[in-house]
């Protein structure tokens, strides 16, 4: 049970950031029906982690938990003051007793969704395969880092820059993260899991929070009866339908469940294989001979060649903690705010005056594209290209929407400084897919890029399955945007709700389409237009979910029977492909959900690697601050430089691809690779002295992936140019010392 109370240790954290930013909270989203309760944890990570970031960037503060404790105190002020201001401001609204109700609703969601998770991942929590080593190894940097920006620990020092170099990733969402697990004190390995978990529960109430105010803001009288307790069931259902599907629905890919399958790299049309034996019959098949091929989760996320288009479920299963899964709950809560700024802004000649109104506002905005950004780079230029066709909506061309724009961009630029001061973009252009030859011959006109046989086409029928659930969502909601004798008064949508749901729908299309036509250059020749698709479509995943459970909230409001049962029967046939999805994707990874829990992500080390288990505890216990370890370099991918990862100690070269992608050059890793066989290998000892101090390198590994990586390995020598300050119990893991 010792996962239930370390999980109840960590939500008490979370709670109380919430309960503290709760004022805030408030302030900012007044008019929303449950002051945006699930957002205050949100904003209380944000405010915290960004506040002791730009302090241990300018060397004011270093980064601690005394350190952090003491911003949030400041915060707790801060928000004792906003309470203050709100007792002092007393109103009908804020003795309704139906607003807690709804907000001690939220916070048992929360729990449910969190501890939900924690089980799931409890059953495979091992920091292992895909990209884990690089998130816990950012995690565990930022971890060990006194003041930022954070140390590379794929990267070490070396002659040209003595200091060290820095991450050259987006690291925010690690950094709040690190906040997290700094503030708790609990072990980063069980604080990885525990983030995640957090990040899931985050997602399914944001959601929540976000789907009832739209409901609640869709209409007067909807409102009113919100307010009197009247139709709350039938808001909650919708809100946490809406919940499930942005963060554990999948789509029409599911369709293969009832197929024999296809060839993963050339997918044949489901229509084309359907196999109603298998389907209806499967024993019968089975001993016909008629195989049935199970279905792969991954899939769904790989159905278009040489592409990727994840969503959150498979990205919760797979658990890397990277950038667009750090993003989700950012992003939700800068919907949010852009949200809160078409309602204040289209609804009100008179604020559309109030300069300070518009200008605060603005750098607001700014301030969450900026966090974006430094999260998740491509989501910055996603949601400040949100924010200005949302200002365009409510200012049109005029002086307010310029100045709108400026500020936008100013803020953005100012709040997203300590990050870009130190940050090398590494895009290498736009690329225009398919180019014409006359443009090949050219080559580029800057930012474009033309490449000769970079041309790669979305079949529209695989488009469909990926996007057919939104697509078909976006037509019913056009077909009744406009007939208003389907409902009656109450079930009439306000023009802002239905402009906003309108605006999100045909962004999230465009979003969408992009990648038919350009796509961010890139170190990956085949698959050249993979990560502009990702990322693209991730955002229109989370957009469109949205706006797809209004459109089921608006069926649900019909009057005209016979239209409302075929609408509801076509959207549930829909629901049910996105929904099964979870279904499989759980199994596939973590089993039928009946092992033991354990949520400590380094356990997997004791049975696959037990020295180095060993020596990663040694480190962690005995060895502070970030001086350079030496192991063996090895592919991304791989359980190579799991050292680096689970201390956050710099080493030398890490996993090549990931830094090739990082700063520009395979060189960076591959002119050191030499330095690294020569210090393991070589037997002038003289040399292997220079090498050492040229990277500055203290300690020297010597394991199981080290034999193997190095089959000369000259370990003799270390005991002449060091010592041996630790041995692991199979004496088959050994650390060296260097002088």
């Amino acid at each position: 049970m010792d996962w239930i109370i370390i999980s109840l240790y960590w939500w008490f954290f979370l709670f109380l950031l919430g309960i503290i930013f709760y004022p805030l909270t408030k302030i900012i989203f007044l008019n929303f029906f449950d002051f945006a309760y699930p957002f205050a944890k949100i904003l209380a990570l944000i405010f915290i982690s960004y506040t002791i970031y730009v302090l241990s960037t300018l060397k004011i503060l270093s980064f601690s938990r005394f350190n952090i404790v003491l911003v949030i105190f400041c915060f707790f002020i801060l928000n004792l003051y906003f309470l203050i201001k709100i007792k002092n401001n007393k109103s009908k609204k804020q003795k309704n007793i139906w607003h807690l109700f709804v907000i001690i609703v939220e916070e048992f969601l929360f729990i449910t969704a969190f501890f939900f998770w924690v089980f799931v991942r409890s059953q495979e929590p091992s920091i292992r395969s895909l990209e884990k080593f690089m998130d816990f190894g950012f995690i565990n940097s930022i971890l060990r880092s006194t003041y930022f920006p954070p140390l590379d620990m794929w990267y070490s020092a070396d002659d040209i820059n003595p200091s060290g170099y820095p991450i050259n990733y987006y690291y925010f969402g690690h950094l709040s993260a690190a906040t997290l697990i700094k503030l708790s004190g609990i072990n980063s390995a069980i604080g990885y899991n525990l983030v995640l978990a957090t990040i899931f529960a985050l997602g399914i109430t944001l959601v929540f929070s976000l789907v009832f105010n739209l409901i609640f803001f869709s209409n007067k009288l909807v409102s009113e009866k919100i307010k009197n307790g009247i139709f709350l069931g039938r808001v909650f259902f919708i809100s946490l339908l809406a919940s499930i599907v942005t963060n554990l629905g999948g789509n029409f890919h599911t369709i293969y469940l009832f197929t024999k399958g296809y060839p993963h790299d050339n997918p044949i049309p489901f229509w084309q294989i359907l196999s109603f034996c298998n389907t209806l019959f499967p024993k019968i098949c089975e001993k016909i001979g008629v195989q049935l091929i199970p279905y792969w989760y991954p899939d769904a996320t790989r159905f278009i060649h040489n592409t990727i288009h994840e969503f959150p479920s498979y990205s919760y299963v797979v658990a890397d903690l990277h950038g667009h899964v750090f993003d989700i709950p950012f992003v939700l809560l800068n919907l949010l705010i852009l949200f809160r700024l078409f309602l204040i802004f289209n609804n009100s000649l008179k604020n559309k005056n109030n300069w300070f109104l518009i200008v605060s506002n603005m750098i607001f905005v700014g301030f969450m594209i900026a966090i974006n950004y430094m999260t998740n780079a491509f989501d910055g230029p996603v949601y400040f290209l949100l924010a200005i066709i949302l200002s365009f909506f409510i200012f049109k061309i005029s002086a307010k929407f310029v100045y709108s724009v400026f500020f936008i961009i100013y803020s953005f630029l100012f709040f997203s400084l300590p990050f870009s001061f130190y940050f090398k973009p590494f895009v290498g252009g736009v690329g225009v897919n398919c180019a014409p030859s006359f443009l090949v011959k050219i080559g580029s006109l800057k930012p474009f890029l033309f490449e000769k046989g970079n041309c790669q086409n979305s079949p529209f029928w695989m488009l469909f399955l990926l996007w057919g659930f939104f697509w078909i969502s976006f037509i019913l909601f056009l077909f009744l945007r406009n007939k208003n004798n389907f409902f009656n008064e109450e079930n009439k949508f306000s023009s802002s709700i239905s402009k906003f749901i309108l605006i999100l729908f045909s962004f999230g299309t465009f979003l969408v389409i992009i990648p038919e036509f350009f796509y961010i250059k890139d170190i990956y020749p085949a698959h050249f237009r993979a990560n502009t698709m990702f990322k693209l479509g991730y955002q229109a995943f989370i957009i469109m979910s949205i706006a797809s459970m209004i459109v089921f909230y608006k069926i649900s409001n019909i009057n005209i029977f016979k239209i409302k049962i075929i609408l509801n029967i076509v959207f549930t046939v829909m629901l049910f492909f996105v929904l099964i999805y979870p279904f499989f994707a759980i199994p596939s990874y973590y089993g039928d959900l009946r092992k033991k829990p354990e949520i400590d992500g380094s356990v997997w080390l004791k049975d696959f690697y037990p020295q180095d288990k060993e020596i990663i505890d040694f480190l962690n216990k005995n060895v502070s601050g970030q001086p350079v370890i030496l192991e063996a370099q090895g592919d991304s991918y791989t359980d190579y430089e799991r050292i680096s990862a689970f201390t956050g100690l710099p080493t030398v070269a890490g996993w090549w691809v990931h830094q090739w992608l990082w700063r520009g050059s395979a060189d960076v890793v591959g002119k050191r690779i030499p330095d690294i066989v020569e210090i393991y290998e070589g037997k002038d000892i003289e040399k292997t002295k220079e090498i050492l101090k040229k990277y500055r390198i203290k300690y020297v590994i010597v394991s199981s992936l080290e034999r193997q990586k190095y089959p000369n390995l000259n370990e003799e020598k270390f005991s002449i140019i060091g010592k041996k300050i630790f041995e692991s119990s199979n004496k088959l893991g050994a650390l060296y010392q260097v002088y």
